[in-house]
């Protein structure tokens, strides 16, 4: 609970642009871990350029869209989990468009800020955030987000282009205190020795150091969502939700 809010917590499947199946286990078993439900199925681990996965995606940028307005309306804190970031092309508009000033507090191991000019791979999940915040044109998903509102909090993984893009765009790492925040946890934020991740970067967090940012989050601001990604290992859920405690107050 936080300032008298239930939860509501939801599992998204579905392709998105998952490269492996561990990430959705993870996702579902978080949201089981934490009394939520799931809604559609797993979809095909591939690897696939973004021209192919954004399409692929919609059913479940639409049911991430559809959980957030219905946790809005009924006054509950969305509390969403899935298998990567691809899902903030459609979140982060979706909570701009019911709370205007809201404040996107990133916490990754990557900016996931390249855009179709400058990713390297090709991959719909390292280009989520710039879409978000329109950069790029993601066929037909607003991106309606002021990137001057986004904080990357333990991102140390950026692509040269990527560095050039959200230093033009204004993201920066200081979070003002009373501001309406919106949390968007990678879990690859956390050190690759506590929990495996698809894109490993050296150097990470560990359970208490989230643990604490998330508490000081609490503490300075207002939580009104949170979203979780890219959980690779199931086993790890029960630590992940322990983290995660404050928020979930």
């Amino acid at each position: 609970m936080i300032g008298g809010s239930r939860l509501r917590v939801t599992c998204l499947r579905g392709r998105t642009s998952d490269r492996t199946a561990g990430a959705g286990a993870g996702a579902e078993a978080l949201a089981r871990t934490l009394g939520g439900r799931v809604v559609g199925e797993a979809g095909e681990p591939a690897a696939r350029d973004w021209s192919e996965d954004l399409p692929a995606a919609r059913p479940v940028l639409e049911a991430a869209v559809a959980e957030l307005e219905a946790a809005f309306a009924e006054g509950a804190l969305p509390v969403l989990t899935a298998s990567d970031c691809s899902i903030c092309i459609a979140t982060l508009p979706a909570v701009v468009a019911h709370e205007p000033d809201v404040h996107v507090v990133w916490l990754d191991a990557h900016g996931d800020f390249n855009t179709p000019e400058t990713t390297p791979s090709g991959f719909l999940g390292g280009m989520c955030l710039a879409a978000a915040c329109g950069r790029w044109d993601a066929a037909g998903w607003p991106g309606t987000v002021d990137p001057r509102r986004v904080h990357l909090l333990g991102v140390r993984d950026l692509d040269p282009g990527e560095q050039a893009e959200a230093e033009a765009a204004g993201l920066s790492a200081e979070v003002p205190d009373g501001v309406p925040v919106y949390v968007h946890l990678d879990a690859d934020v956390l050190d690759p020795s506590v929990m495996a991740a698809q894109f490993a970067v050296p150097g990470g967090w560990d359970e208490r150091r989230l643990r604490a940012q998330l508490a000081e989050l609490v503490a300075t601001c207002r939580i009104v969502g949170v979203e979780v990604t890219a959980l690779e290992e199931a086993g790890v859920a029960p630590l992940l939700a322990d983290a995660l405690a404050p928020l979930l107050r």
